[in-house]
């Protein structure tokens, strides 16, 4: 890949992107010590290239941008500028609107997550005599299947079951933290005695 189309990838992959000398948490000149301070202080998550590493990024990025110096600042792929610029808008107000308006919604990936009862669907669909009971909300989950198919596996190979029916959603990020619990009717009659836990809903 050319250095143009490596920075032109940068640039549409990350909605607010920093090229610098350094890194944030160590710059290696004022200016940009002093623009990723700025922004770490929004608590906007951003992305940053160190030019210092990227030898042919930073004698390239100067024809596209426009710009001679560093650092430079890139939301939504357009130049905000350098770190005078930066230290303006942050003084003016009009910085964190804009970063606000660029930064990912986690608003929109919380709806994504699956509902318990999509969940539960799903498992269902893979293990059709299966009771779910979901515990825990959003991306966060705790889920338990008792089903007769787990008769004769091994733990492991019962929880594998019960993932590959979810194996979509947790591909796709839907899911992210699920822990599962499989037990075998008989298992789970013999942990509801010992335990007297809440009985399946059905």
């Amino acid at each position: 890949m050319k250095t143009e189309d490596k920075i032109r990838a940068q640039l549409a992959a990350q909605p607010i992107i920093i090229y610098m000398k350094g890194v944030p948490t160590n710059p290696q000149c004022g200016f940009s010590a002093k623009a990723v301070g700025i922004l770490d202080a929004t608590h906007i998550p951003y992305a940053y290239v160190n030019v210092l590493e990227a030898p042919f990024i930073r004698e390239k990025l100067p024809s596209i941008s426009h710009w001679p110096t560093y650092p430079q600042l890139f939301v939504n792929a357009e130049l905000v500028g350098g770190c005078d610029i930066i230290e303006e808008m942050s003084n003016n107000g009009s910085l964190l609107p804009l970063l606000t308006a660029a930064a990912p919604k986690k608003e929109e990936a919380e709806s994504e997550a699956l509902s318990v009862s999509e969940v539960t669907q799903l498992v269902q669909q893979g293990i059709d005599d299966a009771k779910v009971m979901i515990e825990g909300e959003g991306c966060d989950l705790t889920i338990t299947v008792v089903s007769a198919q787990f008769n004769e596996l091994t733990i492991v190979k019962k929880q594998q079951l019960v993932l590959a029916t979810l194996k979509e959603p947790l591909a796709s990020g839907k899911l992210h933290a699920v822990s599962v619990k499989a037990f075998t009717p008989d298992e789970w009659q013999d942990k509801q005695q010992a335990g007297g836990l809440l009985q399946i809903q059905h």
